[in-house]
């Protein structure tokens, strides 16, 4: 039996569900090899001549013969590869574009510090008040801009559900995680229930694994925020 063209290298994160909703979605074959952080098998050598950055996910293109890094070229690489949920209009691919760059620049960047402030910052005897307001503002701020922007539309761009609906939600969708308040944001709590309830998409949030505690404010989060303290406890900077 030949092997599917794409590898994927991935873990249970925001970042790390985006390539599985699009292979979900898209229907296309891969394999999957889950990425252990608790054993650092992203720094590895290895997995470092795929991803310098040491980082998930990565992809290994067979078919092509490359790797490659950052979940928003990979997931441009994947809908130019397949034809699937990018338009063929370059101005409705420049905003697609926009909308990613929107979560690379600001969504993902400014969510993770409001998590790693309160769950992993925190529970490591560094509890900083200003950073989690100063973070947790700003994601609420970004929140408004998403639910702005979706008011008169289901999708964030170019009028279909694209690659930048897939970047989007994994972060805007752990409002819960972050403890941003999105409960008077009709349009983005519109979006999400959209989303959550497409197939592939659920079954994408348990590929590697679910974490239930990201999306769900009535999941048991108890023994995973102190599994996910200590395994990041080594990225407190101690005093």
């Amino acid at each position: 039996m030949s092997r599917p063209d794409i590898h994927l290298y991935t873990a249970a994160t925001m970042n790390g569900y985006k390539p599985v909703i699009f292979l979900e979605e898209a229907g296309v074959p891969y394999d999957l090899t889950p990425i252990d952080f608790s054993k650092q098998e992203q720094k590895t050598p290895a997995f470092l001549s795929l991803n310098p950055n040491g980082k998930i996910p990565v992809i290994e293109d067979r078919a092509e013969g490359r790797a490659i890094f950052e979940s928003g070229a990979i997931l441009w690489h994947l809908a130019q590869k397949y034809g699937q949920f990018l338009p063929s209009d370059p101005a409705q691919q420049s905003e697609v574009m926009q909308w990613m760059l929107f979560q690379v620049g600001h969504v993902g960047p400014m969510m993770g510090q409001a998590m790693y402030f309160q769950h992993i910052a925190a529970p490591n005897g560094h509890t900083e008040p200003f950073s989690i307001r100063r973070y947790v503002n700003e994601s609420r701020r970004l929140m408004e801009v998403m639910n702005d922007r979706l008011n008169g539309r289901d999708w964030i761009a170019a009028d279909e559900y694209t690659i930048a609906d897939m970047m989007l939600y994994p972060w805007a969708r752990a409002y819960v995680w972050a403890r941003v308040q999105v409960d008077d944001l009709p349009q983005l709590n519109a979006w999400f229930d959209r989303i959550d309830a497409r197939p592939a998409v659920q079954k994408a949030l348990t590929i590697p694994k679910a974490n239930p505690q990201f999306w769900d404010a009535t999941a048991d989060a108890s023994a995973f925020a102190r599994e996910n303290a200590a395994r990041f406890a080594g990225d407190v900077k101690k005093d």
